[in-house]
């Protein structure tokens, strides 16, 4: 009995050490001010050798690899780093050590595919993190939408995202948008409407802040690409009918071709060129536009924001 309770003890102030030794090391390792590739040498990458070290606690190191994956994409982001080699594997780790955690894959969903430096730059670890994830999640429709919007966005491969899309809205519980988004991409993918949609959905469908910024800018961004390429197509048939350009919005207005003055989301005209083209008036304010740009200007990325607060 008294060795019982003796090794119990033991076990007991080794279990406190192993908690307090860990708060030190993560508190040593955010008080440090090092470069990156110093922080990449500071995490363990092998989930058995965590699941080891973890004495059972894995849901709440998993937690704190979910943090770490969060605070360094937005810490590269901020420094305006293309470099997020340690993205997926932080993600990787999380979601192994807690394969039921479903933020992560969101997350990796919306943040490892794109290019730098608005993502990873690598759709393949994307795709390879949510096939994991609905290999352990088969109910999870959000896996299924996110797993659809990759294909779409990233891959342009629309026959894979139709079937994403449709075997998410075969689950009991799913988006009353996936059967939507299944049979425009069985059509054809590449519609305004379409992505839309997916970026609607998107919004509506997480509360990760960055998340939801990143689906505003692209909404955004859609309405002026669509709004520009009417309004040109509107200039076209204004020189068709009249044999001339117009040299105003007002010219068009009197066509009878629109009513009122076009607006671009943030509250501004939309400038009428004289060759014809149609422009913004601040295109360094809406951000992954594609039209109304001037000539020879790239498409404007987000300013970095602040790293995330630990």
């Amino acid at each position: 009995m008294k060795q019982t309770r003796g090794v119990n003890i033991v076990a007991a102030i080794v279990l406190v050490a192993s908690l307090a030794g860990g708060v030190t090391v993560l508190n040593a390792i955010d008080r440090m001010q090092v470069p990156v590739m110093t922080q990449q040498l500071l995490y363990i990458r092998s989930p058995k050798v965590l699941r080891r070290l973890s004495l059972g606690y894995t849901g709440l190191l998993a937690d704190i690899y979910w943090t770490r994956a969060v605070q360094y994409f937005g810490l590269q982001h901020h420094r305006g780093s293309g470099d997020f080699r340690l993205l997926a594997p932080l993600l990787q780790v999380t979601t192994e050590l807690d394969p039921h955690m479903l933020p992560p894959y969101q997350f990796g969903a919306n943040f490892l595919g794109p290019k730098p430096p608005n993502g990873a730059g690598l759709p393949g670890d994307a795709l390879a993190l949510l096939n994991y994830g609905i290999e352990q999640n088969p109910d999870q429709w959000r896996l299924y939408y996110n797993l659809g919007f990759l294909y779409y966005t990233e891959f342009k491969d629309y026959p894979k995202a139709a079937d994403a899309f449709e075997r998410g809205s075969k689950l009991p519980v799913t988006n009353k948008y996936m059967p939507i988004l299944a049979a425009r991409m069985a059509q054809q993918g590449g519609e305004f409407e379409t992505a839309r949609i997916l970026w609607y959905s998107t919004l509506q469908s997480t509360n990760e802040s960055a998340i939801r910024e990143n689906a505003v800018y692209h909404l955004k961004a859609l309405q002026v690409d669509e709004e520009v390429t009417q309004l040109e197509g509107v200039v076209a048939r204004y020189r068709q009918q009249t044999g001339r350009l117009p040299a105003s919005m007002s010219d068009i207005e009197r066509a009878g071709f629109i009513h009122g003055t076009p607006m671009d989301p943030d509250g501004h005209p939309y400038k009428l060129m004289p060759d014809g083209r149609i422009e913004v008036q601040d295109p360094k304010d809406l951000y992954f536009i594609t039209k109304g740009l001037p000539p020879g200007m790239e498409s404007p990325l987000p300013k970095p924001g602040p790293p995330p607060k630990s």
